[in-house]
């Protein structure tokens, strides 16, 4: 018997690419309501990879609450769906993916660590997440790209951008930098930069195909 799947997307990861792992039902990033809205179609599994989080009201937990008690099997990763799922796992909501391990964890509290602009008719976003900012900073430190000085100033530099603003080549010319470890930092970013929201997201597709196949 073949089951119903709503998936949520978008910045994250493009309806697009998404459709090429798995066959589903991919709307926009969610908003508060939409889950409600999507129970009257009556899905098997419902995804939640991005949402909005300031344009207007957020995903409400009561819905996704309402979902699971309607049997419904409800993923979370990489983006609100990464939050809700920390916030809704003890009550039945699967989270998977680096950026919910984090959140569960309290390493991470903010939605402000995910959030990012994106174009209201592509979905594709403008502006980079300060989680995957974070990420790839840690491992230009490890590597000897950047010192443990470097590192607190591009945080903080990042951390002081309203989310929209936030961008990898903003933070670089405004963080008080040499110039050499700038142009060295872009090259390994450009060349190496992971964006950990997209893994999470892909982590989230994967794990609903094999629910689908067990």
């Amino acid at each position: 018997m073949k089951r119903r799947i709503i998936i949520f997307t978008g910045p994250s990861l493009s309806h697009a690419e998404a459709s090429e792992i798995l066959r589903a039902d991919y709307r926009p990033p969610v908003r508060r309501g939409d889950v409600t809205d999507a129970l009257s179609d009556s899905p098997d599994i419902i995804g939640i990879i991005d949402g909005v989080f300031h344009q207007s009201p957020a995903v409400g937990h009561r819905e996704i609450i309402e979902a699971l008690q309607s049997s419904v099997t409800v993923v979370g990763g990489a983006s609100m769906g990464a939050l809700r799922a920390s916030e809704l796992s003890e009550l039945g909501m699967i989270g998977v993916g680096r950026v919910f391990r984090a959140y569960l964890s309290g390493e991470i509290e903010s939605d402000d660590d995910v959030a990012v602009a994106f174009d209201p008719e592509t979905l594709e976003p403008l502006s980079d997440s300060l989680v995957s900012m974070d990420y790839n900073f840690r491992r230009a430190l490890r590597k000897g790209l950047i010192s443990r000085e470097d590192y607190k100033r591009l945080i903080t530099t990042a951390k002081n951008l309203f989310y929209p603003l936030r961008n990898y080549r903003r933070v670089l010319n405004d963080s008080e930098m040499e110039e050499g470890k700038k142009d060295a930092l872009s090259e390994f970013i450009k060349g190496e930069g992971v964006d950990i929201k997209r893994e999470d997201a892909l982590e989230v597709i994967g794990y609903i195909r094999k629910l689908l196949r067990g």
